[in-house]
This record gives C-alpha cells, sequence and structure tokens, in this order.
C-alpha cells in the first residue's frame, strides 16, 4: 500500500458521490483516484487503475451489475484493491451476499465521517470493517443457526415476495422446480409459517428482506 489510500467510489447518485469525495478529501491520507457510475465500471476501473480500497454501493438500477457480483469480480484479482461496501440495506439478504462475495466491510450510509474514515483504514490495512449494527445481524445469525435462512434461501425468498411463481423462480436462479420447493418447504419450517405470503412478512420483520 502507498503512503495514500487510494480509492474508488462506485455509487450511481452523483450527489452521493460527490458528497462522499467531500468527506474523504479532508482526511491527508486519502486521495479519491477515480469514481464509477456503474458497477460494471469499477470492475473495469480496479482491473486498471493501483487502488487500495473500493468503496461499492449495492444497487446500481434494474438491469445492472449489483455490487456484490462486481466485489466477487474486482477481489478474485491477484492483488486485488480491498471491497468497503457503504450502502443503504442492512438486510441479511444483502449483507450475506457483500460478505460472501468478499468484502472487507460493510458500512451504512448514514455513518458518521469520522466512522467512514475509520472503516477505510481498516479496509485499506486489510483488516474486517463492519458496522456495529451489520456486526450485530451478523452475530445473531452465528447464535441461532438453526433459524436463519440460507442465501439460496434469501434468494428464492426475495424472488417470492418480488411475485415470481415457482417456474420463473426456477429459471432466475436455474433450479429445477422441485428444488425450488424443497427450499421453500425449509423456509416455511425455519420461519415457523405456512404460506409464501407470510414467510415473506415473517422475514422482512426479521431484517433478512429489505422493506
Amino acid at each position: 500500500m502507498s503512503d495514500q489510500v487510494r480509492l474508488l467510489l462506485a455509487d450511481d447518485h452523483p450527489v452521493v458521490r460527490a458528497g462522499l469525495r467531500a468527506v474523504l478529501d479532508t482526511e491527508p491520507d486519502f486521495r479519491v483516484v477515480a469514481e464509477a457510475a456503474q458497477a460494471e465500471d469499477a470492475v473495469r476501473i480496479a482491473a486498471t487503475e493501483p487502488l487500495d480500497v473500493v468503496l461499492m454501493d449495492l444497487q446500481f438500477g434494474p438491469g445492472r451489475m449489483h455490487g456484490a457480483e462486481a466485489t466477487a469480480a474486482i477481489v478474485a484479482r491477484e492483488g486485488a484493491p480491498r471491497v468497503l461496501v457503504l450502502t443503504t440495506y442492512d438486510s441479511e439478504a444483502d449483507i450475506l451476499a457483500a460478505v460472501e462475495a468478499g468484502a472487507s466491510g460493510y458500512l451504512l450510509k448514514d455513518a458518521p465521517p469520522e466512522e467512514l474514515a475509520a472503516a477505510v483504514r481498516t479496509a485499506a490495512a486489510g483488516r474486517s470493517a463492519l458496522a456495529p449494527a451489520v456486526a450485530h445481524r451478523l452475530m445473531g445469525r452465528m447464535r441461532a443457526p438453526g433459524e436463519a435462512l440460507s442465501r439460496r434461501e434469501l434468494e428464492v425468498l426475495r424472488l417470492v415476495g418480488d411475485g415470481l411463481s415457482n417456474l420463473q423462480i426456477s429459471k432466475e436462479l436455474f433450479l429445477s422446480q422441485a428444488t425450488v420447493k424443497s427450499h421453500l418447504v425449509h423456509i416455511y419450517a425455519k420461519l415457523g409459517v405456512d404460506s409464501r405470503t407470510a414467510a415473506v412478512a415473517a422475514a422482512t420483520a426479521r431484517g433478512m428482506l429489505r422493506r
């Protein structure tokens, strides 16, 4: 790592990027090298620019690469920068997707500037930087693993919440309809419900899915 922490800001909202740059520019050891309005651009820039940390949003609009996908693509390269997810979403599904993709940290956009700066330095040093609320959510999952939904189960339930049928879910996730039904059976058992609507409502209430 160089004397300065070299940063890439990946967010599809120009105002958010401008605000982040304004905050980060006040830190003498930070240097914003580039910005990306789409996750695909972030992957490309991270492969060509010398960077230490990528600040990555999760959502970049319909039909665009997801931030977790981009994170996985970035960290797969040798000598890759660390990825610090910075988002408004704190659902279990989003957190798991980012952590499993290889993110070094997960921070919410309402974090105070000093917490953001500390997380960037922690990620740049190769350590984990999780917002307290995120760490609490993951610890809760570890304490009650029998009640926790797997990432695949969360994906199925998210699509159920979007109104997709079992057939549509099977095509979206490249699964057989029997496998989708099996996942739903496990989901119902873990959540203590007996219908699709109740499962989505229960998971949303518990913070597993976005409201």
